[in-house]
């Protein structure tokens, strides 16, 4: 195998199941993350930036609403953006979290609830990373309920050429502070609606939360729509109630299925090398048998954990995945990244603490993940509902 794109922690002949289109479009994003995310990620970490500069580089290679048709987007399989989101997840959660935000988010709510203006007007210029979307749902009293949201959208005027007038508070939205455009979810007379807010509406105000032990090179921020008045044709007009919205949220928590396996294989990758290299009592740590079986054991998990992330792909390419299977891969394999990434550390030592490697890393930022798109708990009570009939929510 090229070993500019190896995988040492494949025990099954992972890439037998995948097809030539697939093996090329995952090689190139491995290589591209290689060649410019690797060699910088610890300096934006460290210095809490997003690295904007790539935006434009990740639309030109196709990978912002990757899975979406027409307008310019890459019209890419469930799997093709899978692979894609694992392999940006082992550079960093906050830049697969970046494509997720624009593509499985924002540019998801423009294509499938936005009119046909909408579409033209923002899909080509956000596939082509010339402009910045994201997604605003949930609040500060309102995130694994987003039903019990505050933010409420009123008519401005009478008749049907009435515009709104949004007022309210958002927090934990990414990309606010830099965003060209806002999907904001409202409540309204009729329910609750999802409208796009040009950022630079009056009255629309983000504010980047800091500091942050978790997620530094992405941006979060606290949003303020204080009377912010829009036109009638601002309303996504396909999304009415909440279920706009999950809709959604079920793209994003399927890319994570896979993201969260990559950030894990890279943090075994990292341990394993090292414990190669590193000497202890005159032989390497690869040569104990308890770091054998502490590396045995994450490389078992990651590839079940990718076996699981490509089955639902194939379920979602043949138009069969449902919600609840969405959850089980998101509750699994964050769960199982999470204690791989701590696991690699322990192998580490205490040079696993510095951002000269990446487990520690990885691992702070999957606490985002493993909480953002539906918590641990939210996706074992989907599960729950789904084995017993019972709706254990409330």
């Amino acid at each position: 195998m090229d070993p500019e794109v190896s995988d040492p922690a494949d025990l099954l002949a992972f890439d037998t199941l995948l097809s030539a289109e697939e093996l090329a479009l995952r090689d190139e994003v491995r290589r591209f993350v290689r060649a410019e995310i690797k060699p910088n990620i610890a300096r934006w970490y460290e210095d809490a930036r997003l690295p904007l500069e790539i935006v434009p580089e990740l639309g030109r290679r196709g990978l912002l609403g990757m899975h979406l048709t027409g307008h310019g987007c890459a019209g890419r399989s469930a799997v093709e953006y899978g692979l894609a989101a694992a392999e940006l997840e082992a550079g960093d959660s906050g830049l697969r979290t970046f494509v997720s935000v624009q593509g499985s988010l924002a540019m998801t709510a423009i294509a499938k609830h936005g009119s046909d203006e909408q579409r033209d007007e923002w899909l080509p210029r956000l596939a082509a990373g010339q402009a910045i979307g994201c997604f605003a749902l949930t609040e500060r009293s309102a995130g694994s309920d987003p039903s019990s949201m505050k933010t409420f959208a009123r008519r401005d005027g009478a008749g049907p050429n009435a515009g709104w007038v949004l007022s309210g508070t958002k927090r934990w939205i990414g990309l606010a502070s830099v965003a060209d455009v806002a999907v904001v979810w409202a409540q309204t007379d009729d329910g609750v609606r999802g409208f796009l807010v040009p950022t630079l509406t009056k009255g629309f105000t983000a504010m980047a939360i800091e500091p942050k032990l978790s997620m530094r090179a992405s941006i979060q921020c606290d949003v303020v729509l204080d009377e912010v008045r829009l036109p009638a044709d601002a309303v996504l007009p396909g999304a009415q109630g909440l279920r706009g919205a999950f809709s959604c949220l079920n793209e994003a928590r399927y890319g994570i299925t896979w993201g969260a396996m990559g950030a894990a294989r890279d943090a075994f990758e990292d341990a394993l090398a090292y414990s190669k290299e590193r000497l202890q009592f005159d032989r390497p740590l690869a040569g104990y048998q308890l770091t054998q079986q502490k590396l045995v054991d994450m490389a078992l998990e990651i590839n079940k954990g990718f076996l699981l992330a490509l089955h639902l792909g194939r379920l979602k390419d043949a138009g069969k995945l449902e919600p609840h299977q969405i959850s089980a891969g998101k509750l699994n394999n964050c769960r199982e990244a999470i204690e791989i990434c701590r696991e690699a550390r322990t192998i580490l030592g205490g040079n696993g603490i510095t951002l000269d490697y990446s487990p520690l890393r990885h691992a702070n930022n999957l606490e985002s993940v493993r909480t953002y798109e539906g918590t641990d708990e939210v996706h074992t009570l989907i599960l729950g509902q789904r084995l017993t009939g019972v709706a254990a929510f409330r």
